[in-house]
């Protein structure tokens, strides 16, 4: 099993969404679906950038990290 951290980017607003999923597609139609309740009122959203990992723990600080501080810096200069 993998796990994908990745990010979208909202076409209403351009923000940017990171989030942790074992099933890509199915999670990227959950948030344009309006399903997901973080981020259904910038919807639509287009898939920008995802890194698979076969360790869920790692994903999931790898997540954090993109969210936070530094992380977040990294994420906005070098990823999209």
């Amino acid at each position: 099993m993998t796990f994908k951290v990745y990010m979208l980017k909202s076409l209403k607003d351009g923000s940017f969404y990171t989030g942790i999923t074992e099933n890509l597609q199915q999670r990227i139609s959950a948030h344009n679906s309006g399903s997901s309740i973080y981020s259904k009122n910038k919807r639509p959203y287009k898939l920008v950038w995802y890194c698979v990992f076969n360790d869920k723990s790692k994903a999931a600080r790898f997540e954090k990290y993109l969210k936070q501080g530094s992380g977040f810096a990294f994420a906005r200069k070098h990823l999209v």
